[in-house]
């Protein structure tokens, strides 16, 4: 298994950036558990409707603040007061700052070294999303989102749960400037092709026929914000939807993946036929994907790429992704050099083929 040093992206292990760390269903229920960046961690809605994320133990004697469900305190509904947690050994109480401000049974002034780290979240379009940064530093760039997820004529997708992965996000990421895998692997191979570097985006415009949906050409622009979030507007024929990919790493070198689509329905009030098409053009687009997701799971780091001049543009895509693992001071620069647009030696670029569908895009 790969990790952060191997592809000599920075001085971190892992990016910085927004991330998926559950759906906003499963919190509702109360507290949860969940480990990314190498660590544990408590999820939970407060009173507000708010999410909070804190480190998972409690300073105290080291209990986890989400892993009880038989503790008289969780059981009488009792564990969530306000936007805080009480923990269910002896009852201190975590705000969302992570800071201590009740002991149950103590009168002098809680102590602050029993303090926890507790993580930026939104709550944005069914799923919590986090803010990591291992220095700690505040959100630098807002999570994504996309307006059509207001419009009651889209339909939600129901997230695809696709677990985890030994594979670096390194590998995932190349897949975004990977032009030649397009046809041997999904069957659509690009007619024309570029990418584009504006500071934490990263983006994809392309189109060629798409096997999958009977040869008809298919036109997408596809988009990181930040290093884990994914998301991509694809056209073909009529029909317009957008797909969402979110990769969140639980150790170094090893990742959790989440799929899902935002469809149109063809009426204006939502009927079971459209929420029947939603469902299937969910599963034919992670049909798509899951070719990636099979390679990924069972090929060998590609620390150095064995590039030819024909591929895409790979070292550029990787210079982009370091800057979430460089320290924060340093990105400007690395923006400055990198922001532009890039083709592909004797591949059409989208000018030529008149790529329209960016209308509404963030960028």
């Amino acid at each position: 298994m790969a990790t952060s040093v191997d592809y000599k992206l920075g001085p971190n292990t892992f990016p910085r950036g927004w991330f998926v760390v559950a759906e906003s269903h499963e919190i509702n229920a109360g507290p949860i558990g969940v480990s990314f960046f190498g660590r544990d961690l408590a999820l939970f809605r407060g009173e507000s409707g708010n999410p909070v994320l804190l480190d998972a133990y409690c300073k105290h004697m080291g209990t986890h603040l989400a892993k009880s469900d038989s503790a008289m305190i969780v059981r009488n509904g009792q564990q969530i007061e306000g936007d805080a947690i009480r923990c269910p050994y002896h009852g201190w109480r975590y705000n969302a700052a992570g800071e201590v401000d009740d002991i149950p049974y103590h009168d002098g002034p809680c102590p602050k070294s029993a303090a926890i780290q507790s993580y930026p979240v939104v709550d944005n379009m069914g799923c919590i999303m986090a803010w990591f940064d291992e220095a700690g530093g505040e959100p630098e760039y807002d999570a994504p989102f996309l307006p059509e997820w207001n419009d009651p004529q889209w339909i939600h997708w129901q997230l695809d749960h696709l677990g985890e992965l030994d594979v670096h996000p390194q590998e995932v990421l190349d897949n975004m400037s990977d032009i030649r895998h397009l046809g041997p692997t999904h069957g659509a191979p690009c007619e024309y092709f570029e990418n584009q570097c504006k500071d934490h985006m990263y983006i994809q415009r392309q189109g060629g026929p798409m096997q999958l949906y009977g040869g008809v050409m298919l036109y997408t622009t596809t988009w990181y914000t930040g290093p884990g979030i994914l998301l991509s507007k694809q056209v073909w024929g009529d029909t317009v939807q957008y797909e969402f990919i979110a990769n969140t790493p639980v150790a170094d070198g090893r990742i959790k993946a989440w799929h899902g689509c935002l469809v149109k329905a063809a009426s204006a009030e939502i009927t079971e036929q459209d929420l029947e098409i939603a469902r299937q053009t969910q599963a034919g687009a992670l049909e798509a994907f899951a070719t990636d997701f099979q390679i990924w799971r069972h090929k060998k780091p590609a620390i150095n790429i064995m590039a030819v001049k024909k591929d895409g543009p790979f070292r550029i895509g990787r210079q982009w992704y370091s800057q979430f693992y460089s320290d924060a001071a340093s990105v400007p620069a690395l923006h400055e050099r990198l922001n532009g647009v890039y083709h592909v030696q004797d591949m059409d670029t989208p000018a030529d083929r008149n790529h329209a569908i960016d209308d509404g895009l963030p960028f």
